[in-house]
């Protein structure tokens, strides 16, 4: 098997689910330490745009997304499954609410005045500053809630999943799937990385049990790699090959169109190249960079717009 490359920064939230599946599966990884903010010449040299974080190369196929990584995770090693039979798709649903709904709540509650200036209180100055200022780029034009309403909604959503976690080990059952990893990465900052906000917990003390079931799973199999060495590892291989239905056209585009690929809303920096694949599932394009030469870029369909590119 190719090793599985991590591109991630520790207190990435979204990071953290995607260690904690690798975990709970087992799986070896190569860890390679990004900037949390721009400027990123190694992941966009990679990426061709994509700059949110973390994201999964394996040779030269870069995987953009969270719920598109865990699908590779999946294909990667069976089991222990993320997905079980009977809980694929209430696990999906969850998993997308998670990773919107619930993550803006828990920011907008966890980056409060008191829980940035813990956040960043170790670090040199002016980077809370920088930090807010890249956020604010990628989040613009985007709805952002009042602390007092994401507190209040956060709260609710605690609640909810105190409701599951009191009837079983897990979210869905006895086993722990996807929406486990889904919804404990949010929490995991609030818990984690701005402790003095994790007071919000006190009255839920089923999350917290939880959260330590899901913290437990599976031993980390890390080891350090450079950026460098990230980069050579893609101009050595060559993309693996496309397999299956490659192509359900619902835009008019054919493949080998010239064409950009883009996040919905937060951080939409696109990726233009060629449209190799409009799968079911995911898009894949075909780029090529002066440093890692030709690279497959995949994204799921899901959250991310396809346009032709402009001539």
């Amino acid at each position: 098997m190719t090793a599985l490359i991590l591109h991630h920064y520790p207190s990435s939230p979204f990071s953290e689910k995607i260690r904690r599946a690798l975990a709970y599966k087992q799986l070896p990884w190569k860890s390679v330490i990004v900037p949390s903010i721009l400027p990123k010449p190694d992941v966009q040299a990679l990426t061709g745009g994509y700059r949110k974080t973390p994201i999964l190369q394996v040779g030269a196929d870069i995987y953009c997304d969270t719920a598109l990584i865990c699908d590779v995770l999946e294909h990667q090693q069976a089991e222990p499954v993320l997905y079980p039979p009977h809980l694929k798709g209430v696990a999906r649903v969850f998993a997308q609410w998670a990773d919107t709904t619930l993550f803006s709540a828990a920011m907008a509650y966890s980056l409060q005045p008191r829980g940035a200036a813990a956040l960043f209180a170790h670090l040199p100055d002016g980077a809370a500053q920088a930090f807010g200022a890249d956020r604010g780029a990628m989040a613009a034009g985007m709805p952002r809630p009042r602390p007092q309403d994401a507190t209040a909604a956060y709260r609710s959503y605690l609640r909810r999943i105190a409701h599951m976690a009191e009837e079983h080990d897990f979210l869905f059952g006895a086993e722990p799937c996807l929406a486990d990893f889904a919804a404990y990465h949010p929490l995991w900052f609030t818990r984690t990385c701005v402790p003095v906000m994790a007071d919000i917990f006190a009255a839920t003390p089923a999350v917290s049990e939880w959260m330590d079931r899901v913290a437990a799973l599976g031993m980390v199999r890390m080891e350090k790699f450079s950026s460098e060495d990230a980069i050579t590892v893609a101009a050595g291989a060559e993309p693996l090959p496309l397999v299956g239905d490659v192509f359900q056209d619902e835009h008019g585009i054919a493949l080998g169109s010239a064409v950009s690929i883009a996040a919905e809303s937060f951080g939409t920096e696109p990726t233009h190249g060629e449209l190799l694949a409009a799968t079911r599932t995911r898009y894949t394009l075909r780029r090529q960079d002066p440093r890692v030469g030709t690279v497959h870029v995949h994204f799921p369909r899901i959250g991310y717009t396809l346009r032709k590119a402009e001539t």
